[in-house]
């Protein structure tokens, strides 16, 4: 009988102490739940500790003292618009642009211009339309040859790449070049194709090997710089930066000494450390090529084309990343693909493309669901053209910034023009984010204003989608306060 007790009175303590540790155990559980709606499995608890400890850990500093140099965002925020039309496809959102502050919009002299009507006559009217809706933004146009005129080009054929009188070429050439430097436009960059590496799957009706590829560019060179001797000339613009044409162009300006001031490619990915990966490439080659001198142009970049996240939230946020992932990797220019989405017209095409090239072309921009542009097909402004509105505020005096979470990157300038500094901070990532901000440095109690995009709102209000959240004043010297950002998250101050 006393054995028996024993054992009810030891049973009485373990179920006791098991209650409380399940008790204990719950409100754990509770907590975690708080910090994240998602139901998180039993074998990826260790896992799930360790993000909520880092999150625990996010630290964000700002030195309003440290300077780093100067910012110019107008550079790598810069713009293109797709070779779709002879029409200015965007000249009723010169307004919206001029906002954006785009050192350069990058233009596709495609045939469809009619630039040569006839062997030695010229017409440049069609042409200088879009011109002049891109110097009314205040940028300045980054032109890309890319144009076959049938007295030169008799048979549509992608892989004949070279002209029928190479002394016309020239002499056309030339003339392009003169006539916007003696209209005064200022156009300094010309580009020498554009994806040449894939032809007719890149919009345009030329399909290079490096060799003639090489020999193409020294005659356009040539003539645009004796039209222009202060023009900068570059290219490929390639569609896959590992084409041999590169380097082979590379080699041979280096070797015969041929004038190049830069070269340019294209990448569409979701992933920013891929496109610092083409930036770190092309830098390597320029390395080894010693004599050479040459600016990188990154003129066509966005989200994965075939697959694109389906997150409203994650474009702009993508944006702001490969931007900062371009300045970290020393890239001097990037072109964002693309303005406005514009269907095209079968016919225009066909003029110079081969039937197979125009129905491409047809099915990509009239079937296809498109995400590239600022501006959809009917002109309605995307979440992402907020993303750069934002970033147009990121011009000035660079402040020094640090992060110790690797989703959250962000930038901050002193705006000397404004008087004022800016902050922008977003979390790359799938996760929300807490994160301590600490600012040091501040000169004297400053107004402060604090934006959020949002990109998931039905209204497309400048009010709406960069809303205000709080307002009101630090003061001098430091300040802390801690804030959660959401997946996706793009968050903006000023401070005045």
């Amino acid at each position: 009988m006393a054995v028996t007790q024993r054992s009810v009175e030891n049973l009485e303590i373990f179920l006791t102490e098991f209650v409380e540790r399940q008790i204990k155990m719950t409100k754990k559980w509770e907590r975690y739940e708080e910090m994240d709606d998602k139901r998180w499995e039993a074998t990826d608890f260790m896992e799930t500790l360790e993000q909520i400890g880092s999150r625990q850990n996010s630290v964000v500093k700002v030195s309003f003292r440290e300077r780093l140099g100067s910012l110019n965002m107008s550079k790598l925020a810069s713009l293109g618009q797709g070779g779709l039309s002879p029409e200015p496809m965007w000249d009723n959102r010169i307004p919206e642009i001029r906002a954006l502050k785009p050192a350069l919009i990058r233009l596709f002299i495609q045939e469809y211009f009619n630039l040569m009507p006839e062997l030695g006559k010229y017409n440049f009217a069609a042409l200088d339309r879009s011109v002049e809706t891109i110097l009314k933004t205040g940028a300045k146009p980054l032109m890309c040859i890319c144009f076959k005129p049938k007295a030169l080009f008799p048979q549509i054929d992608q892989d004949v790449v070279e002209p029928n009188n190479w002394d016309e070429w020239k002499r056309l050439v030339f003339n392009l070049v003169k006539h916007y430097r003696d209209m005064g436009a200022g156009i300094r960059y010309w580009e020498i194709s554009n994806e040449p590496d894939i032809g007719e799957d890149g919009g345009c009706p030329y399909r290079f090997q490096p060799e003639r590829y090489v020999r193409y560019y020294r005659h356009t060179a040539e003539a645009i710089l004796q039209a222009d001797p202060n023009a900068r000339v570059g290219g490929p613009a390639l569609a896959n930066v590992r084409s041999p044409i590169l380097p082979k162009l590379l080699e041979e300006c280096s070797r015969e000494n041929v004038p190049i001031h830069f070269v340019s490619w294209h990448i569409y990915t979701s992933d920013p450390l891929k496109v610092q990966e083409t930036i770190k490439y092309v830098k390597c080659l320029i390395e080894k090529c010693q004599m050479l001198k040459v600016e990188t142009i990154l003129d066509e970049w966005n989200m994965d084309l075939w697959n694109p996240p389906s997150d409203p939230r994650f474009q702009p946020c993508f944006i702001a990343e490969t931007i900062w992932q371009m300045l970290d990797a020393g890239l001097d220019y990037s072109c964002y693909y693309h303005i406005r989405d514009y269907h095209v017209d079968y016919e225009c095409f066909t003029k110079f493309m081969s039937p197979r090239g125009a129905a491409f072309m047809v099915r990509w921009w009239n079937r296809m669901p498109q995400h590239c542009g600022l501006f959809d097909f009917q002109n309605k402004v995307r979440p992402a053209y907020f993303a750069f509105k934002l970033l147009s505020r990121m011009n000035g005096q660079r402040l020094m910034l640090t992060s110790s979470h690797n989703s959250i990157h962000g930038l901050a300038v002193h705006d000397e023009q404004s008087q004022m500094f800016n902050l922008m901070l977003w979390n790359f990532s799938n996760e929300p984010v807490s994160v301590e901000i600490h600012l040091e440095g501040l000169p004297k109690d400053l107004f402060v204003r604090h934006i959020v995009l949002d990109a998931v709102s039905a209204s497309d209000d400048e009010n709406v989608r960069l809303k205000t959240e709080k307002l009101g004043t630090f003061q001098q010297g430091k300040h802390c306060f801690a804030i959660t950002f959401e997946p996706y998250a793009v968050h903006f101050w000023s401070f005045e």
